[in-house]
């Protein structure tokens, strides 16, 4: 993947992924996003500097997180993972219209047909990371669904950590990769990307 195609890439999948959040959001009765600017697919509104540099770096970064009140939603709880969830599977829905469009556009540029192959894989590689139930990916907000009213402390000190120990997680997985070749991480995007990809494939 070229860096331009790479930064291409980041551009329309972070933007796709956080508009999709926002738009859920004010769907779901909280404008605090729309009201941001945030319901539009112009990168500039949701590249985070920091995060977009960590990816070429460390190959690990985000955009900047989508603003929503929690007290404006009817089902909070439910809200909470439907606007959380939005943004992976609008990724999944970016590879597929991409495999379509490179399956059916006849004689695309090479340099069009290279963005979209890199904007494929990358969406699917987010829809992948962003579905681990760890904060503050989307995951953890699905977690939401299953837990018991009665568990809203330990819940919510779930989320306040879950930064941390991604951290910890990631960096304990490149410790343990440069031991031993061997990366859960890796080992879960790679067959999972592949089994997406399939799927895809087949449906298109």
């Amino acid at each position: 993947m070229g860096i331009i195609n790479l930064i291409i890439a980041l551009a329309i999948c972070i933007s796709v992924h956080e508009a999709a959040h926002a738009w859920t959001a004010d769907r779901l009765g909280d404008p605090t996003a729309k009201m941001a600017g945030r319901v539009s697919l112009n990168p500039m509104r949701h590249l985070d500097p920091l995060g977009t540099i960590m990816i070429f770096i460390a190959h690990f970064g985000w955009g900047k997180p989508v603003p929503f009140n929690y007290h404006n939603l009817k089902h909070p709880r439910r809200d909470s993972a439907l606007i959380a969830i939005a943004g992976p599977i609008s990724n999944l829905l970016t590879a597929f219209v991409i495999a379509l469009a490179l399956k059916y556009i006849p004689n695309l540029p090479s340099f069009v047909s290279g963005a979209l192959s890199a904007t494929f894989s990358l969406s699917i590689i987010l829809f992948l990371f962003n579905l681990l139930p760890i904060a503050p990916l989307d995951g953890s907000k699905l977690i939401g669904l299953v837990i018991p009213h009665s568990k809203e402390a330990w819940y919510q000190q779930f989320l306040m950590k879950g930064p941390l120990v991604l951290i910890l997680m990631i960096v304990a997985d490149r410790l343990i990769e440069g031991v031993t070749h061997f990366s859960f991480l890796g080992t879960f995007l790679r067959y999972g990307y592949e089994f997406v990809t399939v799927g895809i494939l087949l449906a298109t």
